[in-house]
């Protein structure tokens, strides 16, 4: 079984940019799912715990929550390289597909068979992201703070459609408090 790598150990930028387009060009959908089967499962280069801290992190950056997170890890493992690399190889093919798929939505969207197909797509991406949801949730501590603060967050933001910031105000420092006083 490979291990993981030290925090000093160091990747070549180009096997993290090529790592980053893997989780790009078939992230359909769902970003954190290909992320974590990339970075957790594939390569090894995190832990499941590891890939939770950045994903938080990562979405409470503004920009693209995978984004945040390989510009993160790629930082981590080969420098500002590693960090540029993740940026060229996450968005440099989906800018060019996306401007292909427009071209060619463009002259065919209107046919029912290609919208319908778009809509099949929708499912599908769903259907990623509560698999993705469900994993990472099964990482968590086996204590009621973190689920508490989940539910709480999905009824905020979910249900009574709060801000997400407001959301975050008032959880963080609970999560922190709890998490500083070992109840995580």
């Amino acid at each position: 079984m490979q291990q993981l790598p030290a925090q000093n150990e160091k990747v070549s930028a180009l096997t993290f940019f090529i790592s980053s387009s893997r989780i790009a060009l078939t992230s359909f959908g769902s970003p954190p799912f290909w992320a974590r089967r990339e970075l957790v499962e594939r390569k090894r280069w995190l832990d499941d715990r590891e890939f939770l801290e950045y994903m938080a992190l990562g979405q409470l950056l503004p920009g693209p929550n995978v984004l945040n997170l390989l510009v993160m890890v790629g930082h981590r493992l080969a420098g500002w390289a590693g960090a540029v690399a993740a940026i060229a190889g996450f968005m440099g093919w989906p800018f060019l597909i996306v401007i292909s798929l427009g071209m060619l939505h463009q002259r065919y969207g209107a046919i029912p068979m290609v919208h319908d197909a778009i809509v099949g797509m929708s499912a599908v991406a769903a259907g990623l992201l509560v698999a993705t949801g469900v994993k990472m949730a099964m990482t968590l501590p086996r204590h009621w703070h973190p689920w508490l603060c989940g539910v709480l967050a999905f009824i905020g933001v979910g249900i009574l459609r709060l801000p997400l910031v407001a959301v975050l105000g008032v959880l963080a420092p609970y999560s922190v408090y709890a998490a500083w006083k070992g109840k995580w």
